[in-house]
Order: structure tokens, then sequence, then C-alpha cells
């Protein structure tokens, strides 16, 4: 289970294969933040009940990972193969949230809680979801299959497959409020 899992996360990232030379490659002479992460923490969730040392040994392996590489992704969430981590930096992932097979997350995005109210919980993606920069969904909601999440929205409902959420429009003031932000000039 395990290998066909590996071999469905290094086909998203154009490996076709599962050999030393790939995993030379990918952790030491080119390192693949996302692949090199995905590949430690499958392994963590593969020896958490079959091995305790190795867990420990991956577990520690992971920590270290998440402080390099900006990926806050607790060894408990359940995500399916084929996931592919475009960019490293700012993702934090719940680790109750489940996640289908096939997805796509970009930087800065958080899947996490809601702690109160009718949507207390974590969110449920389905399958092929792309998720994109500095997105944040929250609350027990579910994302269906095949759904595109645009970039800087903020998911709180559910989403029927096959839709494709978008941000609002900005909106533009006529005011200059830059010298409130912009400071300690040598004018």
């Amino acid at each position: 289970m395990l290998n066909k899992i590996l071999i469905e996360d290094f086909k998203r990232y154009n490996l076709s294969k599962v050999s030393f030379g790939t995993l030379w490659f990918t952790f030491v002479a080119h390192p693949i933040p996302g692949l090199k992460f995905l590949t430690i923490f499958r392994l963590t969730q593969h020896y958490r009940r079959k091995n305790r040392l190795l867990f420990f040994i991956f577990f520690l392996w992971l920590r270290k990972l998440k402080v390099k590489y900006g990926f806050d992704i607790s060894h408990r969430t359940s995500i399916g193969k084929g996931l592919y981590i475009g960019h490293f930096g700012n993702v934090v992932i719940h680790g109750d949230a489940i996640i289908g097979d096939y997805c796509n997350i970009s930087q800065g995005i958080t899947i996490g809680v809601n702690n109160y109210g009718n949507k207390k919980g974590v969110p449920t993606i389905g399958n092929k979801v792309f998720i994109g920069p500095n997105v944040g969904i929250f609350g027990n909601i579910k994302i269906g299959n095949n759904v595109v999440i645009g970039a800087n929205s903020v998911v709180t409902e559910d989403v029927e497959e096959f839709n494709t959420v978008l941000a609002p429009k900005p909106s533009i003031i006529n005011k200059d409020l830059s010298s409130f932000y912009i400071q300690n000039l040598n004018e």
C-alpha cells in the first residue's frame, strides 16, 4: 500500500518510479521540498502503528522538515494519494482534516478548524481539488470533487463538486493612506 501511494505522489512530480536514483535526486542532488516532505510524511504515517522506533525517527525528521519548508501538516492528517505541493512556505493543515486523492495545494494556504457554531470542526476535501495561493478553508464543511479554489479565497461553506470559488474583487478607495504605513523616511 505504501509503495502504491508513494508512486502516485512521485508521478505528480513527473517521476515515474521510486528507485535509489530517484530518491537520491529528490533528497540530495536537487531536493524537491514538497515531494521530500510528502515521502517522510507517508513513512511516518506508515510506521505509526507498525514500528515505534521507525515511527519516532521519521516523526523527528518530519518535524525538522516542517520548520525547514514551512509545512505545518500533522502526521495525523488524512491525505489521499497523489498530493502535489506546488511551492513551499506557509502551508497549515489541521491534523483532523481529510484531503482526497490527486489534490494540489499552493503556498500560503490554511485548512483549519472552526471552534463555534453549526460549522464547528474541520474541512473534508474531495478528490482532484486545486487550492490556490493564500486560501483559507475553515470549519466542518465539505469541498466536492473537481473543485478549483482561486487565490485569496476564504471558504466557510460547502462547495458542490465541479465548481470554482473566486475571491471577491478588491475595493479601491480614493484616499492616500500611504503615510500611515510608510514610516521612518529620511526626508
